[in-house]
């Protein structure tokens, strides 16, 4: 994604801290400013400083306090994924989690990018920009661009690894945040953005994931639109973008019969009347229990994009992510909410707290 010259090197140093602390309870951190009002959700307040699992079956925003940016999450079976953009500076980790509020770092997908400039300070700036990871036919995908040597690709068995070398898919200047699917009849599928905020195009991919099979279709544009999710729900083709640039922007989920359009859009979260500037670019994921969430990131200083995590539920083909606290039929991020949860624990804990 674009707009990342105010990062600095604190950020790397942060996301070493909080990489080691990823598991702590907010409440061994920070003391909670006011008593939790209704564990589904609260507003965020401005001087309530609680962040990740609270201890009581509810988590606060952010739940990673640390620059984890364009995160990309992903779910296989009963444990969820998680990569994130690394601007060159820290290779590319891999976290894991079962509960979506508490994460660990159990891999690397690369540590370096053996291309010129990569072995020094020169392209900081440069290197992965919101790569998208997906699990087919059995294997770990991870997709990336930089944004002036091109589109790569690597695939592992086991999300910890070894993960196969770079492979250079398409040699180019100027792409941005790729994202690859595959069709039910075995199609691949890669969309990505313009370098600079749009449009979005599409590509037919080969199956092994390593080539390209045409120019690509343009199907979209919008207002800084990038960060291109696909995936296919209830027959539908869905794109899940960021829009409106990294501090100021919003979410929109787009639908069509075809994969090439014409798309339906519609804005699916936004700033609203909370103080989380830019609440966009993640990922929508289910749990085995047929639950929705959406994690985002939010621009900070000197933190960096620190991920936020939402609740979403479908309603006549599009989610709804967060809480409408304004009323106006958009989503607005929420501070705290009750962890996701299977079955029972998650009815009795409701129960608990009403």
């Amino acid at each position: 994604m674009r707009n990342i010259k105010w990062q600095n090197m604190a950020h790397a140093a942060c996301r070493l801290l909080f990489g080691l602390a990823l598991t702590t309870p907010a409440s061994a951190w920070n003391s909670p400013l006011c008593p939790l009002q209704n564990a589904e959700s609260t507003v965020i307040r401005e001087d309530d400083t609680r962040w990740g699992d609270l201890g009581d079956g509810t988590y606060a925003n952010p739940i990673l306090y640390g620059d984890y940016s364009d995160p990309e999450v992903i779910r296989v079976d009963d444990k969820y994924y998680m990569i994130c953009s690394e601007f060159h500076f820290m290779g590319m980790p891999v976290l894991e989690s079962v509960d979506m509020v508490n994460w660990k770092i159990i891999g690397q997908i690369f540590s370096r990018i053996d291309l010129e400039g990569y072995s020094t300070m020169n392209k900081y700036g440069g290197g992965s920009w919101a790569p998208a990871l997906r699990y087919h036919d059995g294997r770990f995908w991870m997709y990336v661009c930089t944004p002036n040597e091109g589109l790569f690709m690597s695939t592992a068995a086991k999300p910890e690894g070894p993960w196969e070398p770079l492979v250079c898919v398409k040699s180019v200047n100027g792409w941005e945040d790729p994202c690859p699917f595959w069709d039910e009849d075995g199609q691949g599928y890669i969309g990505r953005s313009q370098l600079g905020g749009g449009p979005i195009f599409i590509h037919k991919m080969s199956a092994d994931g390593k080539t390209l099979l045409d120019d690509g279709v343009k199907i979209y544009e919008g207002p800084t639109a990038e960060g291109t999710k696909i995936f296919k729900k209830d027959g539908f083709y869905y794109l899940s973008i960021p829009e409106g640039g990294v501090g100021t922007g919003w979410q929109t989920v787009m639908r069509s019969k075809s994969i090439y359009g014409p798309y339906k859009t519609k804005r699916v979260l936004e700033t609203g009347s909370t103080n989380v500037n830019g609440p966009h670019q993640g990922a929508l994921v289910d749990t085995p229990d047929g639950e929705w969430w959406f994690f985002h990131f939010q621009s900070t200083e000197p933190q960096g994009r620190v991920v936020h995590l939402q609740p979403a539920k479908w309603v006549d083909g599009f989610p709804e992510i967060g809480e409408d606290y304004d009323g106006n039929g958009i989503g607005e991020p929420v501070k705290v909410h009750a962890k996701p949860a299977a079955g029972k624990q998650k009815k009795d804990l409701r129960a608990a707290v009403r």
